[in-house]
């Protein structure tokens, strides 16, 4: 248990250590990386949204806002999702979006921002497919569910597509929450580099559009960017440093492919041997609302697994 902890600890302080640091260079081209930074490797704020050094953007802040959805309701909705579809539970999701966005994120994309205004005045829990809907958002913030679903692969499926529908309704980014989801859970049990390689080889065969080799050098908000970025990253450098760099070094939506290389990464290497200059950079406030949130996320999970 305590393995699992650190590796689960070790995805979601990763995810905020990416977003961190990526938010610095979000949209700049690798070149005006190079001639402003060199090589982009230290959390220091600024960037466009001029944060304060350590400080997380919507990437973080919703996962959380997510989460805390998750430990809201409870035990008894979640192990609803191994067997049907929950909506009480999806209404408490989307609620606590719109909660989140009345607090004034730092930033919210615009599918995102659509979908929760939507869920305010409507009360519905997805939107009609929408080509222009095959962004990253729904990805990004799905940390939470594998951690909630970790022992229950038909709950965590129908919750990850659930929370995603709410602002999101695409099959590339429902292919794209499922097949990271699924990658992360994969680290999660203990798998090694040659079995994702050997995962990331097959599920692109399925899904060729995210196909990475060779790398396209695109790292924008489009999902399949997102996902061809993130896979050419974590699955070229073991190390959690040298992945994360590479990753943020493309710009672009880098707080988001940054996140998610750092969830990877941060799952492989267990929180025990994050990087600590990039740790201790971080809010304390953050940090420990994450702490906090793995151990009940964890928690929940333990109930789906225990259930009769």
């Amino acid at each position: 248990m305590r393995e699992l902890f650190d590796k689960v600890l070790g995805a979601y302080l990763g995810l905020a250590i990416g977003d961190a640091l990526g938010a610095t260079v979000e949209f700049m081209r690798p070149r005006e990386i190079e001639a402003r930074y060199g090589v982009h490797r230290e959390i220091v704020g600024g960037g466009w949204l001029k944060l304060a050094r350590g400080q997380v953007t919507d990437d973080t802040t919703i996962s959380l806002a997510l989460g805390s959805a998750l430990l809201q309701g409870g035990a008894t909705a979640l192990q609803g999702f191994a067997t049907q579809l929950d909506t009480t539970l999806v209404h408490g999701i989307g609620q606590a979006f719109v909660q989140w966005l009345q607090a004034r994120p730092v930033d919210c994309g615009n599918t995102c921002r659509r979908g929760i205004q939507r869920f305010l005045l409507e009360g519905t829990l997805a939107g009609p497919y929408n080509p222009g809907d095959a962004g990253n958002g729904a990805l990004m913030r799905n940390l939470p569910v594998v951690l909630a679903t970790l022992h229950d692969e038909a709950a965590f499926e129908r919750l990850s597509l659930a929370q995603a529908h709410l602002t999101h309704h695409h099959p590339l980014s429902d292919a794209a929450t499922l097949g990271l989801g699924r990658l992360l859970r994969l680290l999660l049990r203990g798998a090694g580099q040659a079995e994702c390689q050997r995962w990331a080889e097959a599920w692109t065969t399925q899904h060729p559009a995210f196909g990475f080799t060779p790398y396209r050098g695109r790292a924008t908000a489009y999902v399949v960017d997102t996902v061809q970025t993130v896979l050419h990253g974590f699955t070229r450098h073991e190390d959690f440093e040298a992945a994360l760099v590479a990753t943020v070094n493309q710009g672009d939506d880098a707080d988001t492919t940054g996140a998610l290389v750092g969830m990877l990464a941060g799952a492989r290497c267990g929180a025990g041997r994050l990087p600590q200059r990039w740790l201790h950079r971080l809010q304390p406030a953050t940090v420990q609302a994450i702490t906090d949130q793995t151990s009940g996320l964890l928690a929940l999970a333990s109930c789906l697994e225990d259930r009769p």
